[in-house]
């Protein structure tokens, strides 16, 4: 479990990423490639669509950034470019990024390289591409950016229209949660299975961690790729959580006409428009129903164990809990 802890100041200081970090989508969906875990995917088709596509796809092309994704539960802050405008600058920026810092985010890595990555007690190619990079040196530098630029015109070019439209709509049901509810509806839907228990949001992990923010604020940086969220530090500047944004509407109706029989055509509705969290007014005029009868239904799905309903300042906010969204995913 992962822990943020937020002061007074941190939460002053939350602030929605105007769009997805490219460098690290890319680190991302290299992970992907290489069978990183997808369960908070589900069955998203946008994310189904571009690993058909990327099918039988040799990893080798992302070259030194196979290496750099490897390990499932880390990845280094400086893939981080949270600022860059795109991903040109965002190269350029890790890059440059000074050698200290590069050797900190790296070490583990290359440890963990020389404990389980040779062959017959010789460094792998791989072993020597990190240590290379982590000292510094200027041809690891311009062989990583190459590597980088190459991977990402053959794999994310085409599909980064999609992932903006999709951050987009994510970014609009993030504000109105904030308009809604304020910074706790924010933090309380931000994905099914994190919680908010106020000052302390928690996160799902293997590792234990407690991050305090210590009054930098926190970046929400959305993430088409992600399968868990990523916590990301830069010194001085504020803490950075990359989240899965939200699915959208990609399963609703097919979702929806596959629990009819079993939930009733109006509740398995409502079930499904809560794959974006609602106020019982939002969720009345998804579904075409009364707010009294759309508080009817989320009250049996939430004493189902399906869906959480909690109060934000005025309004009361439904959301999906872990089973819900496993219902709804055809997920086990």
């Amino acid at each position: 479990m992962i822990r943020l802890h937020f002061s007074a100041a941190d939460l002053r200081r939350i602030v929605l990423a105007p769009r997805p970090d490219a460098l690290f989508e890319t680190a991302l969906s290299v992970r992907l490639l290489l069978g990183a875990p997808t369960a908070h995917q589900g069955r998203r088709a946008g994310v189904l669509r571009w690993q058909r596509a990327m099918s039988g796809t040799p990893v080798s092309r992302a070259g030194i950034l196979a290496d750099l994704v490897r390990r499932d539960d880390y990845l280094p802050d400086f893939l981080l470019q949270p600022n860059a405008s795109c991903f040109s600058d965002a190269v350029e920026s890790a890059h440059a990024v000074p050698a200290p810092r590069l050797r900190q985010d790296l070490v583990r890595l290359v440890e963990g390289a020389g404990d389980t990555g040779r062959l017959n007690g010789r460094p792998t190619d791989g072993e020597r591409r990190l240590r290379e990079l982590a000292e510094g040196s200027p041809r690891s530098r311009e062989a990583f950016a190459r590597d980088l630029r190459h991977y990402h015109g053959s794999s994310i070019d085409e599909v980064w229209p999609h992932i903006m439209t999709a951050a987009a709509a994510d970014r609009g049901l993030r504000a109105e949660m904030l308009l809604r509810g304020g910074v706790d509806a924010l933090l309380t839907t931000l994905a099914p299975s994190w919680r908010w228990q106020p000052p302390t949001l928690h996160l799902p992990s293997r590792s234990t961690y407690d991050v305090p923010l210590c009054g930098r604020g926190l970046l929400l940086v959305p993430s088409f790729f992600a399968a868990r969220p990523f916590v990301g530090y830069h010194p001085d500047e504020p803490t950075v959580l990359v989240y899965p944004m939200n699915d959208g509407a990609d399963a609703m109706d097919v979702s929806a006409d596959a629990l009819a029989p079993l939930l009733g055509r109006t509740r398995a509705a409502v079930l499904a428009a809560l794959r974006t969290p609602a106020t019982t007014t939002a969720l009345a005029e998804r579904t075409g129903i009364s707010p009294a009868g759309a508080s009817q239904h989320a009250a049996v799905l939430r004493n189902a164990g399906l869906v959480c309903t909690e109060r934000t300042g005025t309004a009361v906010l439904h959301t999906l809990r872990p089973l819900g969204q496993a219902l709804l995913d055809g997920r086990p």
